[in-house]
């Protein structure tokens, strides 16, 4: 059988950077670099004083518009108020409403929490630091499986199919592991003539980081 390799390495499946909602000053950073965490974790949060007496001021207009607006209704049944009257009580009771749930939505901002489970790679800002809105906070990767990642000339198409096996010879630990081909990208880069291919690794390693590379071995069937 004929054979060829190339350069590969280990990558997570989500590598994410969490960037803050809102403008503010970070007040709790419970994970740290290198910490592991669970999906639904807290991993940061902003002071939130000003919004949630916000919240709470539209929370007491909504209620006071919802009192005004159900009395105004009751004299509309008896013919006691015009219709422009009512028309004017809906909509502010619609108003305040929106109001409520728009305040509900920038208080829940305040607080960013853990979409997957895995660990903190990097934090891009300090405990009591003030932050823009849109600004990195952390970088985080997930706790599944690694995967491999490669590009392979675009010839290899002709007989380089999922489900292939290959070997992966590890550079910063010189093991060999069995991988599997596990999807193929659909597009050929046209100046190097290669194509991306991601392995699944036939068995777990906790001595894997993402990041490590080495030499992919295909031999051709």
């Amino acid at each position: 059988m004929d054979s060829g390799s190339v350069r590969a390495q280990l990558v997570a499946r989500h590598n994410v950077i969490l960037s803050s909602e809102l403008s503010g000053r970070v007040d709790a950073f419970p994970k740290l670099e290198g910490q592991s965490f669970k999906k639904g974790d807290k991993l940061f949060g902003l002071d939130c004083t000003l919004h949630q007496a916000r919240l709470a001021k539209a929370k007491a207009l909504y209620v006071e518009a919802r009192q005004v607006n159900q009395v105004n209704t009751d004299l509309d049944r008896l013919g006691s108020i015009s219709t422009l009257e009512m028309d004017v009580s809906n909509a502010r009771l619609g108003a305040a409403s929106a109001e409520k749930t728009m305040m509900n939505a920038v208080v829940d901002r305040c607080q960013i929490y853990a979409p997957f489970s895995g660990k903190v790679v990097a934090s891009f800002v300090e405990r009591h630091q003030f932050v823009a809105e849109g600004q990195e906070m952390l970088s985080i990767i997930d706790d599944a499986p690694l995967e491999v990642e490669t590009l392979v000339p675009s010839n290899w198409l002709m007989w380089l199919k999922p489900q292939q096996e290959f070997e992966l010879e590890i550079d910063e630990s010189g093991r060999r592991l069995t991988v599997q081909v596990s999807r193929i990208s659909p597009v050929i880069d046209p100046v190097s003539r290669s194509v991306k291919i991601f392995g699944r690794l036939q068995r777990t390693d906790p001595g894997l980081m993402p990041g490590m590379s080495g030499v992919a071995i295909f031999a051709k069937p």
